[in-house]
């Protein structure tokens, strides 16, 4: 596995993310254009690409919402490469990036038919938070949070 810090310009996350799209596209159904309106790319500066065996197959990205939190956006594994620790990986470098940077929290939006993913950010000890900014009063949004000014490489 190699670990790829990078921007919103790179070709393979870029790629990544069309694929989340369709994805997104299929489980959101007609709340698509909602969620779809906050997931622009153009101007994300702190994304991670993962590859095995140098095919791109996951992805993920972090921007600052305040001077203390980053949020995580863009989360995506290739359906063949789930299960593997790929999506996990890319949020501990994620969590690590953000606390680099100087931040003190990462938080995050997931919808609630993405049972995996709630599974995900709850093992990695993310916690459930009331929904925060735009997705405040949303149904089917589930929001967390994670501390990470306090985190290490090696606990992660």
């Amino acid at each position: 596995m190699q670990i790829l810090r990078t921007t919103s310009d790179n070709l393979d996350f870029q790629n990544l993310v069309k694929k989340l799209d369709v994805y997104l596209a299929k489980i959101d159904g007609e709340d698509h254009a909602f969620y779809n309106q906050y997931n622009k790319i153009n101007t994300l500066k702190n994304c991670i690409v993962i590859f095995d065996n140098e095919k791109p197959v996951a992805c993920g990205a972090i921007k600052s919402i305040d001077q203390n939190t980053m949020e995580v956006k863009r989360m995506f594994t290739l359906p063949e490469y789930r299960g593997k620790g790929f999506a996990a990986s890319v949020l501990k470098e994620l969590e690590i990036w953000a606390k680099e940077l100087g931040y003190e929290k990462t938080v995050l939006e997931t919808g609630k038919k993405q049972i995996e993913a709630i599974a995900l950010y709850k093992k990695c000890n993310y916690e459930i938070i009331p929904n925060y900014g735009q997705y405040a009063g949303i149904e089917n949004s589930v929001c967390f949070e994670k501390i990470v000014k306090n985190i290490n490489r090696v606990e992660l």
